[in-house]
Formats: C-alpha cells, structure tokens, sequence
C-alpha cells in the first residue's frame, strides 16, 4: 500500500499534473470568491476542457478547481459577509465580526489553515478506510439520513441565542420557505402565491444566503454605523502571518470536530459541504466552554466549518470512486468526466486502474499543500480590499450581489426576491430575531422532508422506524435530547433564580 501511495505522489508531482492542479485551484478560488457563481458551475464549464487531457493530468485540474472554489467561498463571506458558496454560509457567523473587529488576517489564515487540517485528515480517512466506510454509507437509509437532519436541526436551537421562542419561530419561518414549489413527491405546487411562476422551482438557497447576507449586512452596515464604517485596520507582514497561524492552532477543538463530521456527512448522498459545515459549526458551538461568544467573532466559528467544508469535499470522493455513487453534484460532474474517459468508478477500479487510483489520492494531498501555500499568499490582497472605503465597497456589494442572485438562476423573479430577503433580513435583525436558525432550514428542509415522508411510506406511518433500526435509533434520540437541551437549561436557571426569593 505504502508503495502505491508513494507512486501516487510521484504521479501528481508530474509538471503537466501539477502545473494543471495549480491553474485548477486559481480559477476555482477565483469562482469561489464570485457570489452566485457556484463551484458546480464552474466545473461543468470546464469539464470540456479537461477532456483534452491526460485523465491523471485533467481529473486533478478539475479536483484543483473544486478545491480551491471550497475555500473561495470564505473570503467574501469574512470580508462582506456575502458567501461565496452555499458552503462558506457557516464562516459568515463569526467571520465577519472578527473582520469587523480589526481581525480580518486571523479569520482568513484561520480559514486556510482549517481547510488545510479537514483536508489532510479527510485524505488519510480517505486512504485507509475508503471500502468499509463507502459501505457504511450505503447502510444510510431515509430514516437514517432524516435522523441526522434531525440532529442538525438539534444544534440550531442553539444558535439563536437564549430567546428559543424566536429561534424557534424563526426555523419554523425557513421551513416553511423550504417547502415553497413544486411538491417533490406528488409534483403539485405549494405556496406559489397565485401561480407566480417563479416560484415554481422553489427559493434558490444562493439567491437568499446572498440577500441576507449581502443585501440585509450591508444595509444593517449602513443603519448601524451611519456612514462612518471603518472596514479594518489591519495590515499584513509575514511575522503578522506567523502570529495569526499560531493563533488559529488554538481553535484544534473546532478543526477536529469539523474534519471528523464533515467527512462523514461527506460520504452520504444528497448530503455534501453544506450541511457538514453548518452541523460542525453547531456542534463546536454546543461543546464550547463560551457558547456565547459565537457569532460576536469566535475564532472556533470560523475553524469548525471551514474544515468540515473541505474535509466533506474529499469525502463526498470516496462513494463515488469506490462504488459510483456520487456525494454531491460536483462528485456526479467528476463521475461523468470518468466515465467519457472510459473509467468506470467502482470496486473493481481498485483493482482495474491502480496507477489511477492512487495517483487521483496522490492529487489530494497534493492540491491541499498548495492550496495552503495560494491562500496564505493572497491573504495580504484580501486585506488590502478590506481597506477601502465603505462608500466604495457598499456599492461593489450590491453590484456583485445582483450578478451573484441572477448568475445562479438567471432569472429576474429571483432578483426581487433577493432584495426582499435583503431588506427582510434587515428588519429581522432590528427585532432581535435571529437570521441564521431560518436560513440553515432553508438548506436542509429540502434534504429532510422527502427523507421524513419516504421513511412514514415506508413504515405504513409508524414513526417508531426511526427508533427502532439500529443507526437510526441513537441518533434520534441524540437529536431529542439535545432539542430539549435548552429547555432543561432554561428552567433550571428560573428555578435557581427564585430560591433567594423563597428564602
């Protein structure tokens, strides 16, 4: 094994394979940084390209592009607070407010050495237990997959706070959202308000995470500061550099939490980046000694969903490699470019296509050493955008967020409803309603829901399958019990409060 390990080194150190990796990881950091221009999109662009190619030299180009979009999704989320990608929504929650409090350089070099720790760890999950965790995913029914959404929804009571009547209101209000267009199950419409056909194919999750977190940040920016915005006053040096990477070593709690669960909800289809990020940076939250400082520029806020992001990434590879089952939609996209270039994902290309195999795993460790060395590099330019006035950056925002809203579903009903979830957002926050609760069911009531009614299908209505199969079982009941956990924390603290008085 060590032997084809190292030959797959020796194979992705090869000039045109390498050399392709990097142009790879630049444009896909450059796409990522692109509000609206997804990674997918940029892939499937691409995917032409690569076929002119060696498959050892065009599948790292394209793992370079899927890599480096990954982690350009943070950078306008921690600068603007306008997430690149679905992926990056999580970094937005304490991103910001360390840009915001003169910290932009730790929270980016937090970001890039998470990403760095929840790939390699994804890579050596990868390399040493890629079969039996590939089955491990297939054993991941709907009642299974419903349980985990349910213990993602577990951590979200968690993040609006103390209030849990609001936070409450506020998951309720995105899944309702969640639940607009066409009924996955017996395509009928719901809630399209009088057939408004732009609500047919549902509520984009891009077009709103741009709307809240561009639109909404901006004006509330604008609101709170009344113009006098100053945007950072840090300044990068190579000593600052060092200083914010031994600074980010402190947040090993969060990277381990995101690297572990990422991968893991990874490797299940219709799962993905997304979901792993916001339940690591749930979880992190929950375990943390000072829950309260999330969201105020916790330095674990960023660490936990930027190594779940990428680390879910290279998990997302392992179904589809060892049984052809993608875990994402840029896997399904990968799993296409193999399939032209006459490979054919699976068990056997183990045993068929072992130079491939391990010079493609050879590529992972690889594009993540050099995706370090490339963020790292251009942090000081992030920096420098940083620094410009707010009365220049607030009208670049809405600019690329208009592009961002249309690019993703290049139709005008979403531009609308972009700036209604903007101004919306806004208003929220002047109610002290928490944002993030609604928009993190939005992402997952979609996954969730048909996951819950196949599962009742299945079982003739019982809801006593979630409880009874053998994984579903104790994830459920973790999810309940966290659910309740602030209730129980809640009444404790009255009970506590009216001793003296009794006395």
């Amino acid at each position: 094994m060590f032997d084809n390990f190292l030959q797959g080194i020796l194979l992705s150190l090869r000039w045109d394979t390498f050399g392709m990796m990097g142009l790879g990881l630049m444009l896909g950091m450059f796409v990522g940084a692109l509000p609206g221009f997804t990674t997918i999109m940029a892939m499937a662009v691409l995917l032409p390209i690569s076929f002119f190619l060696d498959p050892m030299v065009g599948i790292p180009f394209l793992i370079g592009v899927y890599k480096g979009g990954i982690y350009g999704g943070s950078i306008p989320a921690i600068l603007v607070s306008m997430p690149g990608t679905g992926a990056a929504v999580a970094t937005t929650f304490d991103g910001r407010p360390l840009a915001l409090k003169g910290r932009a350089d730790l929270a980016l070099v937090t970001a890039a050495v998470a990403s760095f720790i929840g790939g390699s760890i994804a890579n050596i999950l990868f390399t040493a237990f890629a079969p039996p965790l590939a089955q491990v995913a297939l054993d991941f029914g709907d009642p299974e997959i419903f349980a985990l959404m349910l213990l993602a929804f577990a951590t979200f009571v968690g993040l609006g706070g103390d209030d849990i009547p609001k936070t409450l209101f506020s998951i309720c209000f995105g899944l309702v959202m969640a639940a607009v267009g066409l009924d996955i199950m017996t395509g009928e419409p719901r809630l399209v308000f009088g057939d408004i056909t732009g609500f047919m194919h549902g509520i984009n999750f891009l077009v709103l995470a741009i709307g809240v977190y561009g639109i909404g940040e901006m004006l509330w920016t604008i609101d709170s500061t009344r113009g006098e915005m100053t945007m950072t006053g840090a300044v990068m040096t190579f000593r600052g550099i060092l200083k914010s990477i031994r600074e980010s070593i402190s947040s090993w709690k969060g990277m381990t939490i995101g690297s572990f669960l990422g991968f893991f909800v990874g490797i299940l289809p219709a799962a993905g980046a997304t979901p792993g990020s916001l339940m690591a940076y749930g979880i992190t939250k929950m375990v943390n000694k000072h829950p309260e400082q999330f969201g105020k520029g916790h330095i674990d806020g960023v660490a936990a969903p930027e190594s779940a992001n990428n680390s879910a990434s290279t998990g997302a590879m392992l179904p589809m490699l060892t049984l052809g089952i993608p875990g994402s939609p840029t896997t399904a996209i990968l799993l296409g470019g193999m399939v032209i270039w006459g490979l054919q994902p699976g068990p056997l290309l183990f045993t068929n296509q072992t130079e491939f195999v391990w010079g493609l795993i050879g590529s992972f460790y690889i594009s993540n050493f050099f995706a370090l060395a490339v963020n790292l590099a251009f942090i000081p330019l992030f920096i420098w955008m940083l620094r410009m006035p707010f009365t220049v950056l607030a009208p670049m925002i809405f600019v690329l967020s208009v592009v961002g809203g249309f690019a993703a579903t290049q139709d005008m009903h979403d531009i609308w409803l972009m700036l209604i979830f903007g101004l919306g957002a806004y208003l929220l926050r002047k109610l002290d309603y928490p944002v993030a609760p609604a928009v993190l069911a939005i992402v997952l009531g979609p996954i969730a829901e048909p996951k819950l009614r196949q599962s009742l299908l299945f079982s003739s209505g019982d809801p006593m399958i979630f409880l009874e199969r053998p994984i579903s079982g104790p994830i459920t009941v973790i999810a309940i019990i966290l659910i309740l956990l602030p209730l129980f924390n809640l009444i404790r603290r009255k009970l506590k409060g009216t001793k003296p008085a009794a006395s």
